[in-house]
């Protein structure tokens, strides 16, 4: 897809490149292969930590079924197992769990007896909510821009900037093949990444999460050096030494998350725009941006069409918009 685009930039340009990866380094499939792999056989590590099953209790301290009791199985059981024992309105409008007062993804075991209760995106205050949706569109996005280019052109994932849903965007930070920098994606361009990311959503694909030893991180992330810098940074700030990696389908990824239940909570989700930063940094860094709504906060296509313009302009890490004018400016796209 991508590099079908690329090769015709550099065709344009009269330029001469092999565009094929060396034969002595792994293909993009063989490296999301090599990673998924390691990721199932840690999480099956971790569960066989578990020989046999034990029984822990969960409260259910929501609006709804104030009190309810589960008993759940430790290290198996999951928020959305409780909640399919309420109702499935909870399956379906819950994005996040609370337990014991700390955020907690849907999918993520439960590992001792504990209170719960569910985050929606209608609670009186989202945000928590909102931060995990805009987290997770950009974690799709970045799994379509390391498929769209094959093998043929290099595309190095740095990372996902934290950045509020008030800012307009989200966004995922790359370095492209040097052979790219002066590549500027059209309108066809961004509408083919969108469509790979809608077969994505249409999946309706888990969001797994597994804290790992640095040392499995790294061994996982060994091809990728902004990915190495980031595990020892993240490494270094947590007590034990520990990191965060979710998964969605066979793309894994490094993130504190939390993270939506499913890529099906997306609804309305285009890839926007791309823009280059400027860095003391030898390489190009590209800034792909994107706009989104769940689908439980359908927008009327008018408005849908003001999100899309706003999210075109450069996010900065502060939050806020940059306008052509210089001026900086800040508004609400989801409450």
């Amino acid at each position: 897809m991508a590099a079908r685009w690329a090769t015709r930039y550099l065709r344009s340009q009269h330029a001469r490149f092999i565009s094929t990866a060396p034969a002595s380094r792994l293909s993009t499939a063989e490296i999301v292969q090599m990673r998924n792999e390691l990721f199932t056989k840690e999480k099956e590590r971790q569960l066989s930590l578990y020989p046999r099953i034990e029984k822990i209790e969960v409260k259910y301290v929501g609006k709804s079924h104030p009190g309810t009791l589960f008993v759940m199985n430790k290290a198996l059981s999951t928020p959305y197992n409780c909640a399919m024992h309420l109702s499935e309105w909870h399956c379906k409008k819950s994005v996040l769990a609370l337990v014991d007062g700390e955020l907690w993804d849907m999918y993520q075991p439960l590992t001792k007896s504990c209170e719960i209760q569910f985050l929606t995106f209608k609670d009186e205050n989202p945000e928590e909510v909102n931060k995990a949706y805009w987290r997770s569109c950009a974690m799709i996005m970045a799994c379509v821009l390391k498929q769209a280019f094959k093998d043929e052109y290099s595309v190095s994932l740095i990372r996902a900037p934290e950045v509020p849903v008030i800012s307009g965007a989200f966004c995922y930070d790359v370095v492209l093949d040097s052979r790219l920098d002066g590549w500027k994606p059209t309108e066809d361009n961004f509408r083919s990444l969108t469509k790979e990311a809608h077969n994505l959503i249409h999946k309706d694909l888990p969001f797994e999460t597994l804290h790992v030893e640095a040392k499995v991180a790294l061994e996982m992330f060994q091809h990728n050096r902004y990915k190495m810098d980031s595990i020892e940074q993240k490494a270094s700030q947590n007590p034990e030494g520990i990191v965060k990696l979710h998964r969605f389908g066979d793309f894994v990824d490094i993130s504190e998350g939390p993270h939506i239940p499913r890529t099906s909570f997306c609804f309305q989700y285009e890839v926007t725009a791309a823009h280059n930063l400027q860095t003391s940094q030898s390489e190009s860094i590209r800034r792909f941006q994107g706009v989104s709504l769940p689908v439980h906060l359908k927008a009327h296509h008018t408005v849908w069409r003001r999100f899309l313009e706003r999210s075109q302009r450069l996010i900065i890490e502060d939050g806020s918009l940059e306008a052509k004018d210089g001026n900086l400016e800040v508004k609400t796209v989801v409450t």
